[in-house]
């Protein structure tokens, strides 16, 4: 949870609203992404939804020690191939969102598998 806190305080301080919306499946290689509260239509709720998959890949990928370089580089390298593996996803929801041809309901929500 430590580690989450200067993500999220940092997302609170550029406006976005956020609320407990990850949820960590049984085993730590995916986790639940929820924007069921969010409105992606418009700019601070796509960056609010950018904000919970980079903390989502943090958490699947797991904490850089940085005594040791060499891991330190392969969690960074997680993170980023998994912040872009959910890139479709996020994309699609942006879009359904902009032209109306989806409901958000309340499971609306991506799935951020590890990298």
């Amino acid at each position: 949870m430590l580690k989450t806190l200067p993500a999220l305080a940092a997302l609170a301080a550029a406006g976005a609203l956020l609320t407990p919306t990850i949820s960590q499946a049984a085993d730590t290689d995916s986790v639940r992404v929820s924007y069921a509260d969010l409105n992606l239509a418009s700019d601070s709720g796509q960056s609010a939804l950018q904000g919970r998959i980079a903390v989502a890949a943090e958490t699947v990928c797991g904490p850089a020690d940085h005594r040791d370089v060499p891991f330190t580089q392969r969690v960074r390298e997680c993170r980023s191939g998994t912040i872009a593996d959910a890139q479709p996803a996020y994309q699609a929801a942006i879009n359904a969102a902009r032209h109306g041809t989806v409901e958000v309901l309340s499971g609306a929500a991506l799935v951020i598998t590890a990298h």
